[in-house]
């Protein structure tokens, strides 16, 4: 870059101007308790519920230093043991490596009945004192608790606390187990119970608790958290980016991103995940997290627009994130799963059909994209099998391998053989359920930690289409382009994705401002090309609202109209856009 870079690491909606508006430190957050608990008369408990990953130890702490009368109780204590849970949730945790299924369970699963009762009895025999019951769950217990306290948290952090061996799963003995299978079960069972408790306590809770920081606790009003939410679906937002390293990273990130330059690389950014991204809400220059998710849950028809909540529910389905391979490797050569295999193996009701925009690219960039013209697929499997017992797998012997340059769009419907080479930045436009990837190949090298990176033969077998061979790719996958509109200073294009996929992409050129339409349902979009833009309404219905090169924002559906136009020191260059939506089947 010959520039400094602008990439804004941590975006926020501002809620109010001031600071106070956020309980910030235990002292605080215990006075607001002690406040809210003063007009009211003991008995009276106070339900502290926490999603997987909370530091349960740091609040039971904080509570009994500053309420020293009160008896404190944890929901954990009401479970079944860790060995009963383990064999009730087994069918959905599953003996695979990576992959279970959907849980369908609620969370009183989690529940011993005599246990629960057992609690409760004891909660209700306080004669005149207050009990705190804190934990996943706590809700569950104390249905009727005089004040609800909810404890959320991003997904992004509760991985790091499986990194660091600080928390287990819901109701588990497995601080030390290794990081993606407490990631699975976590992913198949846990979030999705406590997602679903999450959703009936949504319109109850009182206050929501800020845990994300270890020691740094904050807290607001269920009013505020509202608020902050409705700021959101009405404007422009992004949500907070975040950045991991991997076996094949690259360099391209720390520079653009501003990211730490000693890193030895990083691999993926999830730009716009809201399953796991959080979103900041602003008070004055005091920042509250909560998961992006929530967001969803609250509003999926102001934010989705009719149309995507009918199909999609209370998911948020496009995904935008990055990966980085230049001065890196490979990515593994792998596919996705065809949407029947994925409804009937992992209960997911649609699958990951993606495509790569290219964001950069070296002279030597390429993509691996479907399959080489009269290949046997049992000589592929079987090659693949034999290169897992250390053998080399001629990936170009099977796969087809195509130069990319800068702003090419290459599709990938869910059977795909596929990876980006080296050397590519890559702006990854998909569908949502992005776990359900089959490495096939990986190069023959290790992961992160030392150990081989888990292949999927089996499943990937099932998975590909073998008629998607050059001639195909050639045809329906490779850079269809397609004007599709023009005025004063911009060009629109459609680019894809294929006729398979439900998402819909628009690249916009402009040099001057360029009006765009919701549709009726989200729009997700990215600055490709120029240093700065400014998105605005032109019904002054939101604020102006920069974005900067590479990042990427969510339109809700319910702004409508916005236009797009280069601004500071991009203003009279040309910039670039790249939209994504669901597309309208009617």
């Amino acid at each position: 870059m010959n520039k400094s870079p602008n990439y804004d690491k941590h975006p926020y909606i501002r809620v109010s101007g001031r600071p106070d508006d956020c309980l910030t430190g235990w002292d605080a957050i215990c006075n607001e308790i002690k406040y809210r608990l003063a007009a009211g008369s003991l008995p009276a408990t106070v339900a502290i519920e926490c999603y997987q990953g909370v530091l349960e130890d740091e609040i039971v702490d904080a509570l009994q230093s500053r309420f020293e009368q009160a008896t404190v109780a944890r929901s954990a204590d009401a479970m079944k043991t860790a060995d009963e849970i383990n064999n009730f949730f087994h069918d959905d945790i599953t003996g695979d490596e990576l992959f279970g299924y959907m849980t369908r369970h609620t969370i009183d699963s989690y529940f011993d009945p005599a246990r629960t009762d057992s609690l409760r009895r004891q909660i209700q025999s306080q004669p005149a004192g207050l009990t705190f019951v804190v934990g996943t769950g706590a809700a569950y217990i104390c249905p009727d608790a005089q004040l609800l306290i909810y404890a959320d948290m991003a997904r992004w952090e509760i991985q790091q606390r499986f990194r660091r061996n600080e928390v287990a799963n819901t109701g588990a003995d497995n601080r030390s187990e290794r990081t993606s299978l407490q990631y699975k079960r976590a992913f198949f069972v846990d979030w999705r119970i406590c997602d679903r408790f999450k959703k009936s306590l949504m319109k109850r809770w009182d206050y929501v608790l800020d845990t994300c920081t270890a020691g740094h606790p904050k807290m607001i009003t269920r009013r505020l958290f509202e608020e902050g939410l409705k700021q959101a679906v009405r404007r422009p937002f992004r949500v907070v980016p975040f950045f991991d390293p991997g076996p094949w990273g690259g360099q391209w990130m720390k520079e653009v991103c501003d990211l730490d330059r000693e890193a030895v690389n990083y691999a993926w950014c999830f730009d716009c995940v809201p399953e796991e991204n959080s979103l900041l809400f602003g008070f004055g220059d005091v920042r509250f997290e909560i998961p992006a998710i929530d967001l969803v849950f609250a509003h999926p028809r102001e934010l989705l627009g009719d149309a995507v909540h009918g199909r999609f529910g209370d998911e948020f389905p496009i995904r935008f994130d990055f990966l980085d391979t230049m001065q890196g490797g490979n990515l593994s050569l792998q596919v996705h799963p065809p949407t029947e295999y994925i409804q009937e193996k992992f209960g997911m009701h649609y699958t990951q059909d993606e495509s790569y925009y290219m964001l950069e690219a070296g002279d030597d960039a390429c993509v691996y994209l479907g399959l080489k013209e009269g290949i046997s697929p049992e000589s592929m499997i079987a090659d693949l099998r034999a290169a897992q017992t250390g053998e080399t797998f001629d990936a170009e012997k099977y796969a087809g391998r195509y130069p990319v340059k800068k702003h090419d769009h290459v599709l990938i419907p869910a059977g795909t053989v596929h990876c980006s080479g080296a050397n590519s930045m890559v702006l990854e436009i998909s569908a949502t359920p992005f776990i359900f990837t089959f490495k096939l190949w990986d190069w023959g090298r290790l992961g992160l930690d030392g150990r081989p990176r888990p292949l999927n033969i089996d499943h990937g077998a099932r998975s590909i289409q073998w008629n998607r061979t050059e001639s195909w790719v050639k045809c329906e996958l490779l850079n269809r382009v397609e004007k599709i509109a023009e005025g004063d200073g911009w060009t629109e294009e459609r680019t894809g994705l294929h006729e398979r996929e439900f998402i819909e992409t628009r690249r916009h050129r402009f040099t001057a401002a360029v009006h765009h339409r919701t549709g009726g349902g989200v729009n997700v979009l990215n600055l490709v090309e120029g240093r700065e833009a400014t998105v605005e309404s032109p019904h002054n219905a939101f604020e102006p609202f920069v974005v900067h090169y590479a990042e990427t924002f969510i339109v809700p559906a319910g702004v409508d109209e916005y236009i797009i136009r280069p601004s500071g020191e991009s203003e009279g260059q040309r910039c670039a856009t790249i939209k994504a939506y669901v597309r309208n089947q009617a």
